[in-house]
């Protein structure tokens, strides 16, 4: 089995839609670290589980934008972001969304 992670630093805003009083429901910004892990049997034509650049490409998506946009339908928590995310990446079976220190969310297949 071949394993293959990605760590990312990237810079976005959101806003959350909250069933209670929150200062994270205004417009807000992180620099959010994002690891993506990818994993498969067998190699691809040239050697690879997955382009880093493939990764690199999807999560920066949300560099110097807004979650809000991007994830449209979506409340777009550190938790729907690593689903998200995990949802668009070939092979990936892991993706972690530190928020701040001490914060992160981890969605795994």
């Amino acid at each position: 089995m071949f394993t293959v992670t990605k760590r990312m630093e990237i810079s976005g805003a959101h806003f959350l839609r909250l069933n209670y009083e929150s200062k994270c429901t205004s417009m807000h910004g992180h620099n959010w670290i994002v690891t993506v892990t990818v994993q498969n049997d067998k190699l691809d034509e040239n050697g690879m589980v997955v382009d880093f650049t493939k990764i690199k490409d999807i999560v920066n998506l949300f560099d110097h934008r807004c979650a809000n946009d991007i994830m449209e339908g979506l409340n777009p928590t550190a938790e729907n972001m690593a689903k998200w995310l995990c949802d668009r990446i070939p092979h990936c079976i892991r993706v972690a969304v530190q928020e701040t220190e001490g914060n992160t969310a981890v969605y795994e297949k």
